[in-house]
């Protein structure tokens, strides 16, 4: 479960990674001082768990919920103000914590999200197909999961390689990445998306799919290392 942490005091996001980095499943993989810097970064990597601060000069927490929509993450709301409590949970978001965040508050909202990211992945494990489809030229293509050894961005294309040859479709790699299920499926570089049970080995930075290599970016490798289990 991983976690990005919002706010624009400095302290408040100190005090919220160390009580996070008590929590065994729980990993911080970014802060931000604002709720926009938030929104780039989240397009560019999953996240889990948002830990959302409310009044934040420009777009305020309430306002990044909103745009979200409903493929956002799970969010707590860690703020001072007790005022938005109700806006707030017309979002249904997992919690409202009221600054100073004490250790067994923090635990007991961090239970809560926990149990509603789990709820969320049984549900994508029981929905889950294993083809999609795809157009291919003037042809719409059932593209088994299995066949598929990464996606790759290319301009305003996305090439799904597959063992014998690749398909060009007209989308971004955020669109894919969607469309793909998060039990097989891993962004490496903000331009490439793998199949797990493809990779054969990482080396010099790449990971080495059927003797081609996948460059692999520093801001994903902890999240990589951590889904392969590497010992």
């Amino acid at each position: 479960m991983n976690c990005l942490i919002v706010d624009d005091n400095k302290i408040a996001r100190t005090t919220l990674r160390q009580m996070a980095g008590k929590v065994r499943d729980l990993t911080v993989t970014g802060e931000c001082e604002t709720a926009m810097d938030a929104y780039n970064l989240m397009q560019e990597q999953p996240v889990d768990l948002l830990l959302l601060d409310i009044e934040m000069p420009g777009m305020t927490g309430l306002e990044l919920t909103k745009h979200l929509g409903d493929n956002r993450p799970v969010i707590i709301f860690t703020t001072s103000k007790k005022e938005y409590a109700s806006e707030a949970f017309d979002l249904n978001v997992a919690d409202y914590v009221i600054k100073p965040v004490n250790p067994a508050r923090f635990l007991q909202a961090i239970d809560k999200a926990r149990d509603i990211i789990d709820s969320r992945r049984e549900e994508v494990k029981l929905e889950e197909d294993n083809f999609l489809f795809i157009r291919d030229s003037a042809i719409v293509r059932r593209l088994n999961l299995d066949e598929i050894l990464y996606a790759e961005a290319m301009g305003d294309y996305v090439k799904l390689h597959t063992l014998h040859r690749f398909f060009a479709i007209h989308t971004t790699l955020k669109a894919v990445e969607e469309r793909l299920p998060v039990s097989r499926f891993i962004r490496v570089h903000r331009s490439y998306v793998v199949a797990v049970n493809k990779i054969d080995t990482i080396q010099d930075g790449a990971i080495v799919i059927q003797g081609k290599p996948v460059p692999v970016a520093d801001a994903y490798r902890a999240a990589l290392n951590r889904r392969m289990n590497i010992l």
